[in-house]
């Protein structure tokens, strides 16, 4: 998803999670508990408090299992209430339930981000589910010994023994942003695509909008409605239908298949389709190129690759004269 060369930083700097080496056979859980008297133990712990951990802890209170989910954010749903206002699901909605609850909205209607984020708190309430908010994991550490299994966990609020763990972050946690950024004019306003809300943050004058993926193409075609907007990046190419088209629902359930069997992680041909997503974005599923010609969207089929005189430049030598930068170049893992 990054349009734009050079080493990136982190917008949001952190201790990131780790997992160090195993703990020597003479230093035991029991001998760690002199040093802190607050461990509890679980069969399992969920890092995450989102679709998958929610889902992930549904499966395993339904057979029994004690466990805890965990997650850095204040609310369950946080994740999707942090995303750009106008932002909408490419999933339509009768995909986006978790087990033992359906999604409340007409199954062909796409939800936005605000409606997932409101969908999921009262799943985990009404599931049950143990989830402590504001607990964000720092190190993780095999145990040792001759039973070898199982895991502590150090976290912002005490110390977790679990014979297994789920990291359940997904990958939107740490925007990826390029280091020249940092050469940018003081005057230029920058913003990552998960710090973006709405046109209103925005200076006057033109916005330039680095990534041309998916995230790219809306916010520049929303910036558009009231600034000059340049969009940067190469062109994915769109799927060739309208994703709330009647193609669309008679083709979805196939190609839903084939994103979770023939694209999954677990064989090579999902590992290369998804490996290639994640560094070169994939395709547009509801801008159309008409879309962005019809908003006088200004689409540079070029990279930004620097700064010249605290100005974006890109491939072809042109230094762009904006005001504001959205940088639409994804994010990096982070599992704590």
């Amino acid at each position: 998803m990054t349009e734009a060369n050079g080493p990136t930083r982190n917008a949001f700097p952190g201790r990131d999670f780790q997992v160090t080496g195993a703990i020597p056979a003479g230093h035991s859980v029991d001998r760690l508990r002199g040093q802190h008297t607050d461990i509890e133990r679980f069969d399992v712990v969920i890092v995450g408090g989102g679709q998958a951990g929610l889902a992930t802890g549904y499966q395993l209170a339904c057979r029994g299992i004690r466990f805890v989910i965990v997650d850095a954010h204040p609310r369950v749903g946080d994740t999707w209430g942090n995303r750009w206002d106008s932002l909408k699901l490419f999933t339509p909605a009768r995909y986006v339930g978790l087990p033992g609850m359906p999604f409340p909205a007409p199954p062909h209607s796409f939800p936005s981000a605000a409606e997932v984020a409101s969908y999921l708190e009262p799943y985990a309430r009404e599931m049950k589910l143990p989830v402590r908010s504001e607990i964000r994991v720092d190190r993780v550490t095999p145990l040792g010994g001759e039973a070898k299994t199982g895991f502590l966990i150090y976290t912002s609020s005490g110390l977790l023994k679990a014979d297994q763990m789920v990291i359940a972050t997904g990958g939107y946690q740490k925007p990826n942003i390029p280091l020249f950024a940092e050469d940018l004019s003081p005057n230029i306003l920058q913003l990552h695509s998960s710090e973006y809300r709405n046109p209103s943050q925005l200076r006057e004058g033109p916005v330039l909008v680095v990534g041309a993926s998916t995230s790219g193409a809306e916010i520049a075609l929303e910036a558009a409605r009231e600034h000059r907007t340049l969009l940067s990046g190469r062109h994915p190419g769109p799927i060739p239908f309208r994703i709330d088209g009647p193609l669309a629902r008679l083709t979805f359930p196939l190609v839903w298949f084939m994103w979770n069997h023939a694209f999954a992680m677990t064989n090579p041909l999902g590992r290369r389709t998804r490996s290639y997503v994640r560094h070169r974005g994939g395709p547009l599923f509801r801008i159309k190129l008409a879309d962005l010609e019809a908003a006088n969207v200004d689409r540079v089929t070029l990279r930004t690759i620097g700064a010249q005189a605290g100005k974006p430049a890109v491939e072809d030598g042109r230094v762009l004269d904006v005001t504001n930068v959205i940088w639409c170049t994804g994010f990096r893992g982070d599992y704590g």
